[in-house]
This record gives structure tokens, sequence and C-alpha cells, in this order.
């Protein structure tokens, strides 16, 4: 597959709409509404199967996803604003809440996320973090040693303010 390079456009996602979408324990995605194939741009038959990270812009940190991935498997729920890229270069911001989805033994059979329109001071806010902790990974020689050092970079900034994660996203 062919890298998407990013043209600067961004497009909004309106006030009511919501972007829905499911994944397998892999991150495979199983299920999208029309509004997420609008947005992203891309067609069903592209999207079932596909990996969630196919949207993933290079502006977004590589450590939300750690931080993610790692509340997920701890049978969590988490927010976070997240820049995504379509499939034609242009970009859109969410403010995403992603759950774990059980079975009825309590245990984790896939993912679900909800995705709605940010509030634009909250995008301005987070930006400059985010590009933070993009430089932070762009510094190491791999991008595994990048990720877990800006991870260590937003543990110590939230540290730092006093809060936790959750705490945080909310107060932005």
């Amino acid at each position: 597959m062919q890298a998407i390079r990013p043209t600067g456009v961004e497009n909004l996602l309106g006030e009511e709409e919501l972007i829905v979408s499911k994944t397998d324990l892999k991150g495979r995605i199983t299920y999208a509404n029309d509004v997420f194939l609008r947005m992203a741009k891309y067609s069903w038959k592209e999207l079932m199967g596909a990996p969630h990270s196919l949207i993933r812009h290079p502006d977004m940190p590589r450590c939300v996803f750690k931080l993610l991935w790692d509340t997920l498997q701890a049978k969590q729920e988490i927010f976070a604003y997240v820049v995504n890229l379509a499939k034609d270069g242009s970009h859109y911001w969410v403010f995403a809440h992603v759950t774990p989805t059980f079975d009825e033994r309590g245990h984790i059979v896939g993912y679900h996320s909800n995705r709605r329109k940010p509030d634009p001071a909250q995008i301005e806010r987070i930006k400059p973090i985010y590009k933070t902790l993009c430089d932070e990974e762009a510094r190491h020689a791999n991008a595994k040693e990048g990720m877990h050092a800006s991870f260590d970079a937003m543990v110590g900034l939230l540290k730092q303010q006093g809060v936790a994660y959750d705490e945080f996203v909310l107060s932005l």
C-alpha cells in the first residue's frame, strides 16, 4: 500500500455527527458507519478487515495509542483527542471514546469507538503537546524507542501537572 501524504486540508465533522467503528482484538475494522466512510474517504470494502491504524495521521503521537491499548487491555475506557488521515490526504480531528466490548463471561472480544467533533479551543491546546511528543519520537533510532521515550515524556507531563490522563484530557 502506498503511503498517503498529508495535504494540510482539514475536514470538519458536523456538530451532531458521530463516527462509529468496531474492531476485533487485533484492531482490524469489523464495522464502520457511514460518517466514518465519508470522513475517512474509504469504501466499506477497503475498510473491512483493515487495521484501524490505516487512518493514523503522522502528527498523532504513537505514545497516545500505546496508552489507549494499555487502557483497553486493562478493561477500561479511554477518551482521547485524535487527528486522523483520510485516504485523500486530508485530516480531521475527533474526540474519541473507546471501550472494550465484552462477552457474557467478561472477556474482551473487540473494541468500540465513538468519535465526535471536538471543541476547536481544545484542539489548539493539544496540538503543541502532540508536536512535542512527536518530536521526541523522531529523535530516536527506531519507532519503538521513540514511542517509549514519548510515553515517558507524556507521563512526566501528567505528573508535573498532578493529574491522571483522563483528568488531563477532560480539562483541556
